[in-house]
């Protein structure tokens, strides 16, 4: 007999907790998806970055006006940082189907330790469309204001 998998909930946040987000997934954590995008913004960053369309994300602002929307290269989503500490938390992007984020799984408080190693992802060839139809595919939910 099959049990249901218990739903499971990682809190992140900036260095100094004015921003961060709480993220939803019934996927282990040792399943999860780790990308290291290889633009120059994440590879500045030292980001990695994980998402689940089955589950949800909430981005929260504990220090009214510390969120940070950043956009570049094809502007096609907002980057969330800290203005105080500068910590990049996620990204989401609005589209006609809906509001879609992901995580930097490096602002999570409690790192799983059996996380899989990051898959290098390069998405320079996508057009904004392209881009557009894929998050809306791989990305999360986002629940709330943003």
């Amino acid at each position: 007999m099959t049990t249901p998998q218990e739903s499971l909930q990682v809190i992140g946040a900036c260095h100094c907790g004015a921003i961060g987000y709480a993220y939803r997934t019934l996927v282990p954590p040792g399943c999860w998806t780790i990308r290291a995008c290889q633009c120059s913004f994440c590879r500045a960053h030292g980001v990695l970055t994980t998402s689940d369309p089955s589950g949800s994300v909430e981005f929260f602002e504990h220090t009214a006006g510390e969120l940070k929307r950043y956009r570049f290269g094809q502007r096609t989503a907002d980057f969330l940082l800290c203005r105080n500490c500068g910590v990049y938390v996620g990204a989401v992007i609005d589209t006609a189907h809906g509001r879609f984020g992901i995580i930097n799984i490096n602002a999570l408080k409690e790192c799983p330790a059996e996380l899989p190693a990051a898959v290098a992802a390069d998405y320079e060839g996508e057009s904004a469309d392209q881009r557009i139809v894929r998050r809306e595919q791989r990305w999360t939910p986002v629940l709330g204001a943003v």
